[in-house]
């Protein structure tokens, strides 16, 4: 039986309407993000210096294959004990690209105020800062709930860039169980250590989730840094949200 072309049209059209209608549809996915630290800085004043800081970081995957990341920043502080740091996005390891700048946060423990400036949209967000002066060492051993172990190891003494520097390394076990893992996890961490500086100039951590991270401080310049860049980055507007307390005291 022949049909009429126009009861075919039709027939199709209905067809289309029902696929479009079934097509999968899915709600927005914010998606995995991962931040990488790099070396803290603790705001003490009179060990004023300026470094360019690196960070390569090394991932395997299940395959076998290898994903390399690499960026650079500039980090500072100042006699007064002001801090200035980048963040920049990483970069595909061996490439000639540059990382971009992200933010630039500004620490000062004088006005007890941190400026976060974020270079997209040219505005900094001034808030509340309460000054680290010193770090908080880790105690070797086990947790008082049994789920991990910490030991340490001194790595002895050596010198970069001139500068006289102690290491050390932390080997943290994970017991099974503890993250939803079937087996331990054991990650390690090796710190150089600068008293001079009282900052770390090479990290390197290593961890079977997260990968292989080197951080490396180079071009060390001890002595004041360039005083422009505790200052807000010129064309940037400010946005004040401290408390009342503390814009009366500055």
């Amino acid at each position: 039986m022949n049909l009429p072309k126009a009861l075919v049209f039709a027939f199709f059209l209905m067809s289309c309407g029902w696929c479009i209608a079934q097509e999968p549809s899915r709600g927005p996915d914010g998606g995995t993000t991962t931040h990488v630290s790099g070396v803290e800085l603790l705001s003490v004043p009179g060990k004023p210096f300026s470094a360019h800081t690196s960070t390569d970081w090394t991932r395997r995957l299940a395959d076998g294959s290898a994903v390399v990341k690499h960026l650079d920043a500039t980090l500072a502080r100042d006699g007064r004990g002001r801090i200035y740091r980048e963040r920049r996005t990483f970069v595909p390891g061996g490439s000639n690209e540059k990382a971009r700048l992200n933010e630039v946060h500004l620490y000062d423990p004088i006005s007890r105020s941190q400026a976060l400036c974020a270079a997209r949209t040219f505005r900094c967000v001034i808030t509340d800062y309460a000054p680290v002066t010193t770090f908080e060492p880790r105690q070797a051993g086990t947790t008082h709930d049994g789920s991990r172990t910490l030991t340490q190891e001194a790595l002895g003494s050596d010198t970069i860039e001139g500068i006289y520097v102690v290491g050390t390394r932390e080997t943290t076990t994970i017991n099974p169980g503890v993250m939803g893992n079937d087996r331990p996890i054991v990650s390690v961490r090796e710190f150089w250590y600068s008293d001079e500086l009282q900052t770390n100039l090479l990290v390197t951590r290593i961890d079977p989730v997260e990968g292989t991270q080197v951080i490396r401080l180079s071009g060390i310049q001890v002595g004041e840094p360039d005083p422009h860049l505790f200052a807000l980055p010129i064309g940037y507007s400010a946005r004040d949200e401290r408390s009342a307390t503390l814009r009366r005291h500055n």
